[in-house]
């Protein structure tokens, strides 16, 4: 099975791009789910048909399903929830605070993952395709598991067996049980942790980061590749969405098609050696089935949506003993063009006379940059704490 996440600052085309992939998997006979986990959705704009919370079938071999929050985290959390609600009520917190808390941290994120562990499970899809949210909330589930996990200590301080030893004890003294809804929350971390795996293997997930040529998109753009890099997530092409053609004479667009072209060229070598997929402006909104298979040939002209086209960490930060080390992809350059330099939480590496810039994780701002020497196609840059 194959799982493709698209990603992306909103109102770049994310939606019309998986819409577009999963049509196109369909066409080729292959048993496609496109599902949409943004909170504003616009898959069903998108196919131009009504899409509900459970998978629906658009066309042979394609089923498409938009995630109803409420719907899911009654179908996930409802036992767990009210499990809650009852510890917090006989530790006398107020009913009104009781249900606020009650609601775990990415409750709402989590049960779209939920979901995509059950359809991988089931098998009955040969292929995923994820509409996400918009990069910010995309970045925040990846580490559902670690703030589930972090909840769950506070929730259930007492070791594992000591619930299941004394649970029933504790049941029978106030009536609330305990036991299993720690068993149902561990289910419930035990999936997460697993859909994690799922898109941590690039042989099964594959990211596609969606653009367009502008200067405050692409800055989210490069912000979410590290951060995607950061966690252990493939990145496998970056789709530049909404290209202008080229206009003779003087135009109204002239300008920004000059711009245009400087920021195209921002985005390859941003982005380089990770595969760069254009679409050109349809100069129309694009919906409905025959707009998508349009945008799938210009997508994918001659290769197969389903393929991975990069596996690659461009990518690599870990720590040592002295701080941290980050580790950057630069199989042809030479140390000597070679020259590095940070800005606050941005790397700026200049190589000859293309200049390529990284931004930085946060928790760098209090590092300092030590240096940087070249092993074989990486380069090594060392972060040591600030003095």
């Amino acid at each position: 099975m194959r799982v493709i996440l698209f990603t992306g600052k909103g109102g770049t085309g994310k939606t019309t791009c998986a819409a577009a992939t999963a049509l196109m998997a369909a066409s080729k006979g292959i048993k496609t789910l496109v599902i949409s986990t943004d909170p504003a959705h616009s898959l069903s704009d998108s196919f131009d048909v009504k899409i509900g919370p459970e998978p629906t079938e658009i066309i042979p071999n394609l089923f498409a399903q938009e995630l109803d929050i409420y719907y899911s985290m009654r179908k996930y959390w409802g036992n767990l929830r009210s499990v809650m609600l009852q510890m917090f009520h006989w530790q006398g917190i107020d009913r009104k605070l009781s249900e606020e808390m009650s609601a775990l941290p990415g409750m709402e994120e989590a049960s779209a993952f939920l979901w995509i562990e059950k359809h991988y499970e089931d098998r009955v899809f040969d292929l995923i395709v994820i509409d996400s949210a918009p990069t910010g909330e995309t970045l925040t589930l990846l580490t559902l598991p670690q703030a589930t996990k972090w909840w769950t200590l506070r929730m259930f301080p007492i070791p594992k067996l000591a619930v299941r030893t004394f649970g029933s004890m504790f049941d029978l003294t106030t009536g609330i049980p305990v036991a299993k809804g720690y068993d149902e929350l561990q289910e419930i971390m035990s999936k997460l942790e697993k859909v994690h795996k799922i898109f941590s293997n690039p042989e099964i997930c594959s990211i596609r980061l969606v653009t367009t040529p502008e200067k405050m998109v692409i800055q989210e753009a490069r912000r979410a590749f590290m951060y995607l890099q950061l966690y252990g997530f493939g990145v496998d092409a970056v789709i530049v969405n909404r290209i202008l053609p080229d206009i003779d004479g003087e135009s109204f667009f002239n300008n920004f098609i000059a711009k245009q072209d400087k920021y195209l060229s921002e985005i390859e070598t941003s982005f380089h050696p990770v595969p760069i997929l254009r679409i050109n402006h349809f100069g129309e909104e694009v919906f409905g089935q025959a707009k998508l298979s349009r945008v799938s040939e210009m997508l994918y002209p001659d290769i197969s949506a389903i393929d991975v086209f990069f596996k690659e960490k461009v990518i690599n930060i870990y720590e040592t003993a002295f701080g941290y080390n980050i580790d950057l992809s630069l199989p042809f350059a030479d140390l000597s063009e070679i020259d590095i330099k940070t800005y606050s939480d941005e790397m700026v590496i200049d190589i000859g006379n293309r200049r390529k810039n990284l931004f930085l994780p946060k928790f760098l701002r209090f590092y300092e940059m030590k240096g940087y020497e070249k092993n074989g196609a990486k380069v090594t840059v060392k972060f040591e704490p600030k003095k």
